[in-house]
């Protein structure tokens, strides 16, 4: 069994940053891909950003070059950061940390059903 537990987000003006975090512990090591998504009121949950196990990140073309994921491996948890930077109203969302229990993913790094766990989910409002 894993756990993933998420702290930050919040409510910010349009051009803020907010920083997110998330605990992954439990039964699983640092070997597996762990990402971010998101879901606002009305849409489909999307892929934000994701890293695998050898470091290797993604990110969905909306927040290339605005958000920025890292990862801190200790034995059998990892934290997962997604620093968030030049926000828009547009990022508005309930945003989930995830994990997996593959390693790398590849070119499914950012998709849903590539995930086996799930956070609870933070709420990040971006003012206009």
């Amino acid at each position: 069994q894993v756990q993933l537990a998420q702290s930050g987000g919040g409510l910010v003006q349009a051009g803020g940053s907010l920083s997110l975090s998330c605990s992954v512990s439990g039964d699983t090591s640092t070997d597996t891909c762990i990402g971010w998504f998101r879901q606002a009121p009305g849409k489909e949950r999307e892929g934000v950003a994701a890293i695998d196990s050898a470091g290797s990140t993604s990110y969905a073309d909306s927040v290339k070059g605005r958000f920025t994921i890292s990862r801190d491996n200790a034995k059998n948890k990892n934290t997962l950061y997604l620093q968030m930077n030049s926000l828009k109203p547009e990022d508005t969302a309930m945003y989930y940390c995830a994990a997996s229990v593959s390693s790398r993913l590849g070119l499914l790094r950012l998709v849903v059903n590539g995930y086996n766990y799930w956070g609870q989910g933070t709420q990040v409002t971006v003012s206009s």
